[in-house]
């Protein structure tokens, strides 16, 4: 069984650090996902530390979490309102919940952290089982780009002090559509490794994940203030719904 196939190992390494990191502001998510939710309730898959989920409940809507990472829930709950935000702790891909939910979203290329066979299919067909009728599913993904694949590893200096160096490597499988991070530091207490992997998809593979679980596209931009979307865009806001 491999390391990535446990959903909280991204939370339980990233979880003391993740908010200070360069991770995007959410104004123009927030907008955008205040929307479409149709006065909620509304549903963050991977919800983490509430980078999106909290500014949304402060405008008023009842949002409610899916995620694996207790480490994640933690700081959750250490910020102003995240106490009152309901987190089940699981699978993203599982959607363990019930209800009838206008809104569910998942943000910041989170899907393709389901790397298991099928996963992200069964992350489609358990939204669709969730969504109200007419509602939406939103995700939010960087558009792969296979020039950057052009060498099957990569390595990256992250870091360098007196005390210790990080570097980061890469290993893609392209047939696979995935790959493989490792983050090493080096320091005086010994080696640390942060493992990482994606299965990335091209949008017309994730609408085809969409229509298998009978969801279809309304909607796409390259990016939360609804700009076109075209052939050079790097990322893309896709909204669905199931069909009628």
């Amino acid at each position: 069984m491999s390391v990535f196939d446990d959903p909280a190992l991204f939370g339980r390494l990233w979880a003391a650090r993740y908010d200070s990191t360069d991770n995007p502001d959410p104004t123009a998510a927030v907008e955008f996902l205040a929307g479409l939710a149709d006065g909620g309730p509304v549903l963050e898959l991977a919800i983490g530390t509430g980078r999106v989920a909290l500014p949304l409940a402060e405008r008023g809507l009842a949002v409610e979490g899916i995620e694996a990472s207790e480490e994640m829930v933690a700081v959750l709950r250490g910020k102003p309102g995240g106490d009152r935000i309901p987190v089940v702790i699981g699978d993203m891909a599982d959607v363990p919940v019930d209800g009838s939910y206008p809104l569910v979203f998942l943000v910041f290329n989170t899907l393709f952290n389901l790397t298991g066979a099928g996963r992200q299919a069964d992350c489609f067909r358990n939204v669709a089982r969730v969504l109200a009728p007419g509602g939406a599913f939103v995700i939010e993904t960087f558009v792969p780009d296979a020039a950057s694949f052009d060498r099957d590893e990569q390595v990256q200096i992250r870091e360098v002090t007196e005390d210790s160096a990080t570097i980061r490597l890469h290993q893609y499988d392209r047939a696979a559509q995935t790959f493989v991070r490792q983050t090493i530091t080096f320091d005086r207490d010994g080696v640390h490794l942060k493992p990482f992997a994606m299965r990335y998809a091209w949008p017309e593979q994730i609408d085809e994940l969409a229509g298998r679980a009978g969801l279809h596209l309304t909607e796409r931009y390259a990016d939360w203030d609804r700009s076109p979307f075209t052939a050079e865009s790097r990322s893309h806001i896709s909204v669905y719904r199931p069909r009628d």
